[in-house]
């Protein structure tokens, strides 16, 4: 279990800069709101996440079924990180990290039993 979570930690470090560098560009150049930047940032670096994860760390099948499994549960948390921080009127770097690592974790636990659960 240490070595799959070693790999989609490894996996998520990649994925993370791609959302930082997405939800700076959009946030600070377009102007968009958190919740927006935080869930178009989410689409662009899951996609890369979910393919790498799905062939490296969970070596398992890439489904469009599981793929549309895991982007709308972690799209969801994107979304619902984004609007809490836009209401309690958070700074970006906060929303960022805050949702970094909570998607880490939920969504190792999530891939692990749930989108990839029959992966060996």
């Amino acid at each position: 279990m240490l070595k799959l979570f070693s790999r989609y930690v490894s996996v998520g470090v990649i994925n993370t800069a791609l959302h930082w560098i997405c939800f700076g560009v959009l946030f600070h150049f377009f102007g968009t709101t958190q919740a927006i930047s935080n869930l178009i940032a989410f689409c662009v670096a899951v996609t890369f996440s979910f393919f790498v994860n799905a062939k490296w760390t969970f070596k398992s099948k890439a489904t469009t079924g599981r793929y549309v499994e895991f982007v709308v549960f972690m799209g969801v948390m994107a979304a619902l990180t984004g609007y809490i921080a836009d209401r309690l009127h958070s700074p970006a770097l906060i929303t960022l990290i805050a949702f970094s690592a909570f998607s880490l974790v939920a969504g190792f636990i999530y891939s692990k039993f749930i989108v990839f659960r029959d992966a060996k």
